[in-house]
């Protein structure tokens, strides 16, 4: 069943990612309004969420926000399918990085990075970062279910040279490369809600105490890696700028979990000045009513 579902679905992703950009926005506007008004894809959970987090904005003001959001979904869910496609060319013009010069120092100075993100504008072509550094690129993913969509998402996002790893293997490949000299990046999407049986820590995003994950931090300061936030900002459709925050230089001379609470306030950030592009279909704030006691006072709501 599983390869009968791939070979269904293959040749439409093929003919997708070979479509010209001009083509592939126009489709986006047709399935916009399929999306938003006759299959509603979810619409319940965003106005949830946004009306959890942004309680002082107006129905009218949400509703802006939740409009342009699924206009942004149906860009992001056909670019997705784009870079099965795009050529280096194409994804080096689309996703610049305005100050490639803060990472090479850090590679000068022989560090090795942790690059966190949220799912925020878009992470599909982040990718293309590894034809402008030295250090060898991991990304920590959820393995797809699906075997063969599972070994088509690794060869999509390792055509720049990244190499896909699962979160297990990430504390074995980060000691293995290290310990030959290797000089790596980690990539890491932070921002999701973790299973209840593993959080470990509880704070404050967009005011609401949620579990967090914290396995970035974790691995930060387990090698030494100088943690990374990636600011992205959508420019125009199909064009992204991203910018390299540094949140520290040495990741064990901080508290636990000061860096992840660094993360979320940079995400929080980049949320409130174009909230459209924050993945909103997330259910991310759904344990909010089940702190546990222990937790209860771990971050004091600002």
């Amino acid at each position: 069943m599983q390869l009968l579902v791939y070979l269904l679905a293959y040749p439409l992703l093929w003919l997708v990612s070979r479509l010209p950009f001009r083509v592939l926005y126009f489709l986006s506007d047709l399935l916009f309004p399929l999306l938003y008004y006759v299959i509603g894809y979810r619409k319940g959970v965003v106005r949830d969420n946004l009306s959890l987090v942004f309680p002082k904005k107006t129905e009218t003001e949400r509703r802006s926000i939740e409009k342009k959001f699924f206009r942004h979904m149906c860009d992001m869910f056909l670019e997705m399918m784009k870079t099965m496609g795009i050529s280096t060319k194409q994804a080096v013009k689309r996703y610049e990085f305005t100050n490639i010069e803060l990472f090479h120092e850090l590679e000068n100075q022989g560090r090795n990075t942790m690059l966190m993100l949220p799912h925020y504008a878009s992470w599909e072509w982040v990718f293309s970062l590894n034809t402008k550094i030295v250090s060898k690129g991991y990304a920590i993913y959820l393995k797809i279910q699906n075997k063969y969509f599972d070994k088509l998402v690794r060869d999509i996002r390792s055509k720049f040279g990244t190499t896909l790893i699962v979160t297990n293997e990430s504390r074995k490949i980060a000691k293995e490369a290290k310990k030959s000299g290797e000089l790596f990046c980690l990539g890491i999407i932070s921002d999701q809600s973790p299973m209840m049986s593993r959080a470990r820590h509880w704070a404050h995003f967009m005011g609401v105490k949620v579990p967090v994950h914290i396995g970035g931090e974790e691995l930060a300061k387990q090698h030494n890696l100088v943690p990374l936030y990636l600011k992205v900002q959508k420019k125009k459709r199909g064009h992204y700028e991203a910018t390299f925050i540094k949140l520290c230089d040495n990741p064990n001379e901080l508290p636990n979990y000061k860096i992840t609470e660094m993360f979320l306030a940079e995400t929080e950030k980049s949320i409130r000045e174009a909230p459209e592009f924050y993945f909103w279909t997330h259910k991310r704030w759904k344990h909010r009513n089940k702190v546990p006691t222990e937790y209860a006072n771990d971050v004091e709501k600002t």
